[in-house]
């Protein structure tokens, strides 16, 4: 095979941009990016489109209507419920996906990412990719994280992550605790504790929200507070993104009673847990709704990862020019590891790589 042909293979390969990750935040900035008129592509792990949805339990609703939980562009059509489930998320990313022809490649896997001579260069599970602009959009996901509890390798019950969490019929009449606060652990709770016996432990009391305050007047809370600020002044919030939205599976919780909480044991024994007053209490199963961290694995080899982040000025990497991250939390964007936070920053993003390859 003689250079030229070497040469003409890896310019197809390489790519002005190339995002990671083809979930709610790799196809918001591909939505931005298709505009531009650069060459770029979405690099996804998944079989299918559907991001992280693809892998959240099964009965998991979102916290606004659908015409508040929208990427840019195109409004989620209502369904025949007043908070969108998996089913309708996932065929809303993959219709999104469709609609705009947005360019996703998949299965590919990013193994690792290196820069040399001005490039980014990925290897992944189908070959090398360079590009001169990276956006990383991998999400939490893959990331759950489980305090690290004495003895808990000892418990000889099951273990599982909200991340492997589906349903509720592995736990019918077994005794759970449930561990973690937010609305994972208020939702899982509350369908759990219909088959079996619960009980949930968190840090301090959950914040309920009112019944008639969701994820749209948070989000539109902030934007306003945002802007307050700007001016000088400070409003007072009535709650936050981490306080529990009372869905319809939470009030109903509610009436049943199994809402109350109680605060941390001290450690695992085999069969159980020991509470701070030295009792041993027998559990079956614990199911984990502690949370996650950045999916930042492949992004290793650029040695700027530190404590499980990547400085950032808004979504632009401070350490080394070319990199984005979006979608991760708050520390890429107010509100940016949801639907209708990522648009903002995603948009904001866009536009810098606009100005840094020009």
């Amino acid at each position: 095979m003689n250079n030229a042909i070497l040469v003409h293979m890896a310019d197809q390969q390489h790519f002005d941009v190339i995002v990671i990750g083809g979930g709610q935040s790799g196809l918001a900035t591909g939505y931005f990016l298709r505009r531009t008129g650069l060459k770029y592509i979405i690099l996804d792990e998944q079989e299918k489109p559907g991001g992280a949805w693809l892998k959240t339990w099964d009965s998991l609703k979102l916290f606004s209507p659908a015409e508040h939980s929208s990427l840019p562009g195109w409004l989620m059509p209502k369904g025949d419920e007043a908070y969108p489930g998996k089913a309708q998320v996932i065929q809303y990313l993959t219709d999104y996906e469709n609609r705009y022809k947005l360019p996703v490649e998949r299965p590919v896997a990013v193994h690792s990412v290196t820069k040399a001579n001005g490039r980014f260069i990925l290897e992944t599970s189908k070959g090398e990719y360079t590009c001169s602009a990276l956006v990383s959009a991998t999400g939490t996901w893959k990331k759950p994280f489980i305090p690290d509890y004495l003895g808990r390798d000892e418990f000889e019950g099951i273990q599982v992550h909200s991340a492997q969490y589906r349903n509720e019929q592995e736990f019918v009449n077994k005794k759970v605790l449930i561990i973690g606060g937010g609305n994972s652990g208020a939702q899982i709770l509350a369908e759990v504790s219909k088959v079996a016996s619960t009980t949930w432990v968190t840090l301090e009391e959950p914040k309920f929200l009112p019944d008639d305050v969701d994820g749209r007047y948070l989000f539109e809370f902030a934007t306003r507070q945002y802007k307050a600020r700007q001016e000088g002044k400070e409003i007072k919030p009535v709650g936050s993104l981490g306080d529990v939205v009372m869905v319809a599976s939470v009030k109903e919780a509610r009436e049943r009673n199994v809402l109350s909480t109680v605060r941390p044991f001290t450690a695992f024994y085999n069969n159980g847990v020991i509470w701070p007053d030295g009792t041993k209490e027998a559990f079956d199963a614990v199911i984990w709704c502690t949370g996650f961290k950045s999916s930042l694995d492949h992004l290793e080899g650029l040695n700027i990862v530190e404590n499980g982040r990547i400085a950032t000025h808004d979504t632009k990497a401070t350490a080394l020019d070319g990199l984005w991250l979006v979608g991760y939390g708050g520390w890429t964007g107010y509100a940016s590891a949801t639907l209708i936070g990522v648009g903002r920053t995603a948009r904001q993003t866009v536009k810098e790589i606009e100005d840094y390859l020009n």
